[in-house]
């Protein structure tokens, strides 16, 4: 496997180079933002109408049904995403406005959710600021000198049905219904609010619905959506030659062009994650809009130096478990045994 280089083995770019590349795709479209709230929040509403004539002839299709509105749902997601950054609408309200509203339908409260995530974009990639919206990752040292139980839960977490079934149902059905330390007033709030609008919203689909049907419909959309989304989040920063520094040696630049991937998918998935595969572009600029981000990658020959990473490749990042600082690459549990023989 070869090493991930450091910010001074890298070529990069001046941040006021790459921000005039970047310039011209930071400028919201009223009339693309709208179209595509149309074709997703609007798409998701019609599969549920088509759920509730489906629930009366068989189960089985309104589970068929489910599935595809929970792809649709990660791409509601995104528009949640987007409207965080303030870089969806150029009105901050509207950002507002239709965040929270896919904040509801995504179960993710909005303003906290936001403030989180903020922190990510300024830490990802740095060793000393992990353990806010990122995938929880150990070093070898620090995996090595851990009691046997927080171990034992690191396995857990870093396992497939952990990190792609248990852990994404867990934070999207409970852990989002809890602020976090470090909250303001306003972001705790927000909780609380969206925790009403969606037990509200639960309350009216189960007295059209019942609850069996509502039920089915839910746990299907929520876990697909969930599911696809922490993967999507995942692979976005482990991955084979990534990017891990100490603060003193981290460079945000670096961070974003090698430490976010370039995930490219056929078109179809492109269409359902919302384009954001194109994630070294998004943790570059945050305030480039979702529909913006492939225009800006093919703009600049700066960001065709970037690997894709395929789906079948991938699949092979599962077996990323821990951040080797000595050999600056991230490497299995088996392959840790082996070299602490």
């Amino acid at each position: 496997m070869p090493h991930s280089p450091s910010s001074n083995d890298l070529s990069l770019p001046s941040v006021k180079e790459w921000k005039r590349i970047v310039a011209p795709f930071t400028k919201p479209s009223a009339r693309r933002a709208n179209w595509q709230v149309l074709n997703s929040v609007g798409f998701y509403a019609a599969l549920w109408v088509v759920m509730f004539f489906t629930s009366a002839v068989s189960l089985w299709l309104t589970f068929a049904v489910a599935l595809l509105a929970g792809a649709v749902l990660v791409r509601i997601f995104i528009i949640f995403h987007d409207c965080g950054h303030g870089s969806y609408y150029k009105s901050r309200k509207a950002n507002n406005i239709v965040g929270f509203i896919c904040g509801v339908l995504t179960f993710t409260p909005y303003s906290h959710w936001r403030w989180e995530h903020s922190i990510h974009h300024g830490a990802a990639g740095n060793l000393d600021r992990r353990g806010t919206g990122d995938v929880w990752t150990m070093t070898t040292d620090e995996y090595r000198t851990s009691p046997r139980l927080k171990r034992f839960a690191y396995r857990c977490v870093r396992h497939p049905i952990g990190l792609l079934l248990v852990g994404p149902l867990y934070l999207f059905l409970i852990r989002e219904r809890f602020s976090t330390k470090g909250a303001s007033k306003r972001d705790r709030r927000s909780v609380l609010w969206i925790n009403l609008s969606i037990f509200s919203l639960a309350a009216v689909l189960i007295a059209i619905y019942g609850f069996l049907p509502w039920l089915l419909i839910q746990l299907t959309t929520v876990t697909v959506c969930c599911t696809c989304g922490v993967w999507l989040f995942y692979v976005q920063h482990q991955f084979e030659d990534t990017y891990w520094e100490r603060t003193a040696d981290w460079d945000y630049t670096a961070a974003a062009l090698h430490g976010s991937s370039f995930y490219k998918l056929p078109k179809l998935f492109q269409w359902f994650s919302g384009n954001i595969g194109f994630h070294h572009i998004h943790h570059l600029s945050s305030r480039i809009p979702n529909y913006n981000l492939e225009k800006c990658h093919n703009s600049h020959e700066l960001f065709q130096e970037i690997e894709p990473l395929t789906f079948l490749a991938s699949l092979r990042t599962l077996r990323f478990h821990l951040w080797d600082e000595d050999a600056r690459e991230l490497i299995s549990f088996r392959e840790f045994r082996l070299r602490n023989l």
